[in-house]
């Protein structure tokens, strides 16, 4: 026999001993048990409620007729129904509870078996009526909260205050509205639908967090994916390969934990929608109401934050249209970098002015304008500052200084060096791309085009293949494999800018060499997370840079500062300090009449160190011994030293390439 074969309920009818049967469960066939109510109806025997009758917990109504079978009842075949088989004591108590509603209130048509949770479950909160209250209200309290957060959540730090989730969103009452009126099915699937699209629009949002506090910019959901191996890269060189894998995985699992909490609870209250239709569409209707009013009047709170909120809605907007604006700009950057003007100029005409001249780019990494203007930081860089210009000027040299507005902010450093050696305005990974893999007249290699000079660069902070060489017309490139050093690493930066450039002197500058030099130089010890810092030592102890490791060992660690904003202000201050120290330490040195640096910041430091609404301005300097080199910039406006003034003209990064080959002979092609 089949088990729960029925598909109806039990009937209360005179044909109800004869359906019995058909709710028993049986494992063997054994002969059909016959109706008890072939017994003599005055009496209700102890044998009709036994289990063996399958009536223990249905109440068995009194026939005034017999049925015609009834004597059959009495005959020797009973005494089979009564057999010892322990799996049958069970099923009337199944059988009985068959008929019970579901969790959202609808009868099924079917009565099936509960499940074993569902009797337990529901013997606690027989047992325990009042704490089974309390954890229903508390379970959907919490996905109430979890729902109207996820709607309100800001994608900024600063803005997260108590009023930005005291609001009416629009989604939430949409929502309901549509939930209330659906059938099970077609609930239970758009409940999932949107839980999992309010799970997903919560990670994006806190992506949006965490770009905004590192990068400066939101999250863009079609450039932004291969940042992430970046990402990994930093965490494992920061905190160690088994710290990076723990943090891996740590957000992943977040990840999934939000969208199943926010699907569940999406879920939950669906249902209680579904079961409290009346109350739940009169708090619906009064909720539009109120919304309507206070979007109509403009209702808001003190701090400005409106009441009636579509910041969902927004949000969504948002998103379609940045990636909108993402796949059109692609293909109008492409058009745009295939313009150059001075792409065509022949090289006897580009860099007149500086033929002789041992050039340096350098850029210091995250070497922007809150350092010198911070007052936590600003003390101690602005006396770094004034003490190397005095040392340069001890020296025979002399600087002018200006403000450039990077491409990025707070990282990605690689679209500020792009920037400004390309003369193009590369502000995502997309725009990188593009004119990495075409052909443009880059600083660099408008000195390799002229024929005058060999182009090197050193570059540290390199640790695998990089194609971009030949795009930026460098002739040899130093990474962190070629430069000799033995020491350890100061978290991600691989080797003190100290030993950086004494390897960089060893292994190229005091060479002979039938050209001038055009380097490019990238110093990496002010790269976050700013502990631990290396510290200046004598310039002939660098040595293969084994005098580091008790300097490593003995300096702070990413864990004593990275939480604490001032305390990452403060090294991070240090770090600009002891590069800036270690560059004009090295020019003083090994620097002559024919030496020309220009050295600048890629971009800003994070906004935990700059501040939520710093400017992208970083310091640029350009230093010489031969004035001339100086007198052909004049025009330009720029501070004396190696500090700009707060009114020192702005431009953006992407300006300096053709004003400086303007500036030293450059012309352009007709």
């Amino acid at each position: 026999m089949s088990f729960n074969t029925s598909s109806r309920q039990l009937p209360k009818t005179d044909e109800a001993p004869e359906d019995m049967p058909s709710q028993e469960a049986t494992p063997l066939d054994a002969p059909e048990p016959k109706a008890p109510e072939a017994k003599a109806p005055e009496t209700e025997t102890p044998e009709a409620e036994t289990p063996e009758t399958g009536t223990a917990e249905t109440e068995t109504p009194q026939t005034e007729e017999p049925d015609a079978e009834a004597p059959d009842a009495e005959t020797p075949e009973a005494p089979d129904a009564e057999t010892p088989e322990a799996p049958d004591a069970e099923v009337p108590e199944q059988a009985a509870a068959a008929p019970e509603t579901d969790v959202d209130g609808d009868t099924p048509a079917a009565a099936p078996r509960p499940r074993r949770w569902r009797r337990v479950l529901g013997g606690w909160r027989e047992k325990y009526p009042v704490a089974a209250r309390v954890l229903a209200w508390a379970t959907t309290a919490v996905a109430l909260a979890v729902v109207v957060v996820a709607l309100l959540m800001p994608t900024q730090a600063d803005k997260f205050r108590v009023a930005a989730f005291v609001r009416l969103p629009v989604e939430a009452i949409f929502g309901a509205a549509l939930l209330i009126v659906l059938p099970r099915k077609p609930r239970i699937a758009v409940a999932v639908f949107a839980g999992l699209g309010l799970g997903a629009l919560t990670v994006v949002n806190f992506l949006d967090i965490g770009f905004n506090e590192y990068l400066g910019r939101g999250f863009n959901v079609v450039l932004d994916w291969s940042l992430f191996s970046d990402a990994q890269g930093y965490l494992q060189d920061t905190f160690g390969k088994g710290g990076a894998l723990g943090i891996a995985a740590l957000a992943v699992t977040l990840v999934i934990a939000v969208l199943a909490l926010t699907t569940m609870s999406v879920i939950r209250l669906g249902n209680l929608a579904a079961r409290n239709t009346e109350t739940a569409t009169r708090t619906t209707l009064v909720l539009a109401i109120a919304w309507v009013t206070c979007a109509a009047l403009g209702v808001q709170y003190a701090a400005g934050i409106p009441i009636a909120s579509e910041h969902t809605m927004q949000a969504l907007q948002f998103k379609a249209e940045q990636v909108r604006r993402t796949l059109r700009d692609e293909a109008e950057f492409a058009k745009i970098a295939k313009k150059d003007d001075f792409a065509d100029t022949p090289p006897d005409q580009l860099l007149t002015g500086l033929r002789g001249k041992d050039m340096m780019i350098t850029f210091i990494e995250s070497y922007g304008r809150s350092a010198i203007e911070d007052p936590v930081m600003a003390p101690g860089v602005d006396a770094t500052l004034t003490a190397e210009n005095e040392k340069l000027t001890q020296a025979g040299f002399a600087a002018k200084s200006g403000w450039l507005t990077s491409a990025t902010y707070g990282g990605s450093s690689w679209l500020g060096h792009s920037t400004f050696m390309s003369g193009l305005w590369i502000s995502n990974q997309q725009r990188y791309r593009t004119v990495t893999a075409g052909e443009r007249l880059t600083l660099p290699g408008a000195f390799k085009k002229t024929g005058a000079w060999d182009t090197v660069g050193v570059m540290p902070g390199i640790q695998k293949a990089w194609p971009e060489q030949k795009f930026y017309g460098i002739d040899k490139l130093y990474d962190s494999h070629d430069l000799g050093y033995k020491g350890p690493k100061f978290s991600w930066s691989t080797m003190p800018d100290q030993y950086a450039l004494t390897a960089f002197e060893r292994l190229v500058h005091s060479k002979k060499h039938d050209k001038p030099l055009m380097s490019t130089i990238i110093l990496t010890s002010s790269h976050q997370p700013w502990a631990p810092i290396p510290k200046l030592v004598p310039q002939d102890q660098v040595g293969d840079g084994s005098i580091y490791d008790a300097i490593e060992k003995a300096g702070k660690r990413p864990a004593d500062i990275i939480t604490d904003s001032t305390k990452s202000k403060q090294e991070y201050g240090k770090s600009i300090q002891y590069s800036v120290s270690s560059l004009i330490n090295y020019l003083v040195k090994y620097g002559n009449k024919n030496t020309v640096l220009i050295f600048l910041g890629d971009h800003q430091p994070i906004a935990r160190v700059s501040g939520n609404h710093a400017s992208r301005d970083v310091p640029v300097s350009i230093v010489a011994k031969d004035p001339k080199v100086l007198d052909k910039i004049a025009d330009w406006n720029w501070a004396d030293g190696l500090q700009p003034k707060q009114d020192t003209p702005v431009w953006k990064m992407n300006a300096f390439r053709d004003r400086f080959l303007t500036a030293y002979g450059s012309t352009p092609a007709p």
